[in-house]
């Protein structure tokens, strides 16, 4: 992909036709929103909050544009608009902070602070994931049988949703970051991604947080329960740099790290202790003991 990168650094508007175009054909196909998004990252990156913020404004006219064509200014516009503007923000802080976990941290922090937004706006979310749910459901299903099943999800959709879109932010960045490096600083982003740390405080704070959510009950619970939910997502990225890391030391590194990231592709289940991994590694530094093995 790195023709598509080399195309997004030649000017401001080859950037906002790379970023307005993705977006567009993500409708159809959703996963193309992650590389509109690394799209606008990069020109942020690599030239600044202003000209991110000009080549965002122009990809927002051209998405009303087209949704003016297509009879739906209100939801182009609002979909670039959700799809932009974070991503857009967390690049100024990579830039300003030079730290991916600076960067990572605050993205989980937006989606913490939507999760809190969103309850305010609507006490009532899981009644509203339940209805949804069940819309969703196929028609041959017997509503009875998974009910439930829906009842319980429901309390943790919130949750859900809010992680999966700042997994799409966070992918998104590392896309743009890895293009940045691949142009102008070659090895970079690998090196930077290997170093992936969290603080004790901030570890220690989301075990505090799965604490509160065990022993409080009613809203309080499902927000906290939702929260933690995002702090999963946060530890990982961590805890997927530390395996990284260690597996790189070993033989034939190349193929065991190619069948780990399949593996975790293929049974997600196995994030949990990768995740678990990622907490430990605050108090523990894992990589910093092998390195001292090896020496």
């Amino acid at each position: 992909m790195g023709f598509l990168a080399t195309y997004i650094m030649r000017g401001r508007w080859q950037a906002a036709t790379a970023v307005s175009v993705l977006a567009f054909l993500s409708l159809f196909m959703p996963p193309i929103s992650i590389v509109s998004s690394a799209a606008l990252a990069l020109v942020t990156l690599r030239r600044g909050a202003y000209e991110g913020l000009t080549v965002f404004g122009i990809s927002l006219t051209g998405m009303t544009v087209l949704g003016a064509i297509l009879g739906s200014v209100s939801f182009t516009a609002l979909y670039g608009l959700v799809l932009w503007l974070p991503i857009w923000i967390v690049a100024i802080l990579l830039r300003a902070g030079r730290k991916l976990s600076l960067a990572i941290e605050s993205a989980v922090l937006l989606g913490g602070i939507s999760i809190v937004v969103f309850y305010l706006y609507n006490p009532q979310a899981a009644k509203m994931w339940q209805e949804v749910l069940t819309q969703m459901a196929p028609a041959n299903a017997s509503i009875e049988t998974m009910q439930p099943n829906l009842d319980a999800i429901s309390h943790y959709m919130t949750g859900i949703v809010v992680a999966g879109t700042v997994f799409g932010w966070i992918f998104a960045l590392f896309l743009a970051r890895w293009w940045q490096a691949t142009l102008y600083n070659p090895g970079g982003f690998r090196a930077e991604y290997l170093d992936l740390a969290t603080s004790p405080r901030l570890a220690l704070g989301s075990i505090a947080l799965i604490g509160i959510a065990s022993l409080s009950s009613g809203i309080m619970a499902e927000v906290t329960w939702n929260l933690s939910i995002l702090t999963f997502v946060l530890y990982t990225f961590v805890g997927t740099a530390v395996a990284h890391n260690i597996m790189s030391a070993l033989k034939l590194s190349r193929y065991v790290i190619f069948g780990f990231y399949i593996t975790l592709f293929l049974i997600p289940h196995l994030l949990i202790p990768v995740a678990l991994v990622g907490v430990s590694d605050a108090w523990w530094k894992l990589r910093e003991k092998m390195a001292a093995k090896k020496h």
